[in-house]
This record gives structure tokens, C-alpha cells and sequence, in this order.
């Protein structure tokens, strides 16, 4: 009985920092297509609110379950002979430290700078060079392609390292194309044709 409970746990978890990630993806682009200060705040609000709602809580979930089903099931010392759940346990726990390092810190800041720039009644030059940070931009788009990478791994299983090494290379890959595509193409809004400041542009 425990294994499928945990299962189910494990999947909760997963479902949760899905829809947290797809949200937060969705809230970053509105941010991008936004013309007024008002609908630019409202979208980092919703950042925040997947963030701490719905991507925190998953992680968690997905770390305990996790953890616990290694411990159980798999034993800790035979983990790196089994290529799919060493490359799961590796790229979560690279998903988990950055997440709460560069993209959780850059949403803070980008919130904060958000707050003093309503308070001013216009987009700053600060909060302009924030949106225009590289490299949490890269990382915040990196989260949904390595996510699938993990699901990947737990789904078929692989018995070598070519399928995270080929995943992992994608997911890079497709990162680097939504961080050189993605704020060009939504930097106006569709619908007024016009868009929020950006720095350098």
C-alpha cells in the first residue's frame, strides 16, 4: 500500500509544478505583451501567486515522495546504476537550487521593482534593465523543457545516459531559442499594438 500511496503523492506533486511552471509561463509572457503599468503589475502578481502556490507546494511534494521512494524502493547506494532515476534525481535537484536561487530571486526583485514603479505612476529604468536580465530569463524558460525531460526519464525508463544527454541538450536548446524569440515577439500587445518599455528598446 505505501508504494502506490506515494506514487499518488509523487503525481500530485508533479501535477502541481506543472501547472505552477505553465502559469508562471503564461504570466511572464503577459508581462512582455503588457502597454500599461496596471496590466504589467497584475501579471507579476500572478507570477507570484503560481509561484508560491502552486510551484513551491509541488517541489515539495515531489522531493518528500520522491526521497521516500528512492529510500524504499530503489536504495540510495544504487542510484547511480539505474541511469533514469539518477538523471531524474539530478536534473530536479538542479531545477530545485536554481529555482530558488536565480528565478525566485529575480521574481522578488521584479515584484519589489514593480511595486516602487506603481508607486511612481511609471515603468523605472530599473525595473526596465530587471525584465531585461539574460540570464534569468534563460532559466525561467528552462524550467517547463527540463520538467519534460524529467517525465521523460520516469516514464520510459532508459537503462543509459543517452536519452537525459539528448533530452537535456533539447531542453537547452529550446531555452535558448524562447529566450532570444519569446520577448521580441510578445514585446507588444497584440491587441493595442503597443507594449511596455524595455531597456534598450
Amino acid at each position: 500500500m505505501l508504494h502506490p500511496l506515494l506514487t499518488f503523492v509523487h503525481i500530485v506533486g508533479l501535477m502541481l509544478i506543472a501547472a505552477g511552471l505553465i502559469g508562471v509561463f503564461l504570466a511572464d509572457i503577459r508581462t512582455r505583451q503588457a502597454g500599461t503599468l496596471p496590466v504589467f503589475a497584475e501579471a507579476v502578481r500572478n507570477i507570484a501567486l503560481f509561484y508560491d502556490g502552486l510551484v513551491v507546494p509541488g517541489a515539495l511534494l515531489l522531493a518528500g515522495s520522491g526521497a521516500w521512494l528512492i529510500a524504499e524502493f530503489h536504495g540510495w547506494d544504487g542510484v547511480l546504476e539505474q541511469p533514469w532515476l539518477a538523471g531524474m534525481l539530478a536534473l530536479f535537484l538542479f531545477e530545485f537550487v536554481e529555482g530558488n536561487t536565480v528565478t525566485r530571486l529575480y521574481f522578488l526583485r521584479l515584484r519589489r521593482e514593480t511595486r516602487e514603479a506603481v508607486a511612481q505612476g511609471r515603468f523605472t529604468k530599473a525595473l526596465d534593465r530587471r525584465r531585461a536580465a539574460p540570464l534569468p530569463t534563460f532559466t525561467h524558460f528552462l524550467d517547463l523543457p527540463l520538467l519534460m525531460v524529467i517525465v521523460s526519464l520516469g516514464v520510459l525508463r532508459p537503462t543509459d545516459w543517452t536519452q537525459f544527454i539528448v533530452g537535456t541538450a533539447a531542453a537547452v536548446a529550446l531555452a535558448t531559442v524562447f529566450t532570444l524569440v519569446l520577448p521580441r515577439l510578445y514585446a507588444a500587445d497584440p491587441l493595442t499594438g503597443t507594449g511596455a518599455p524595455c531597456a534598450g528598446g
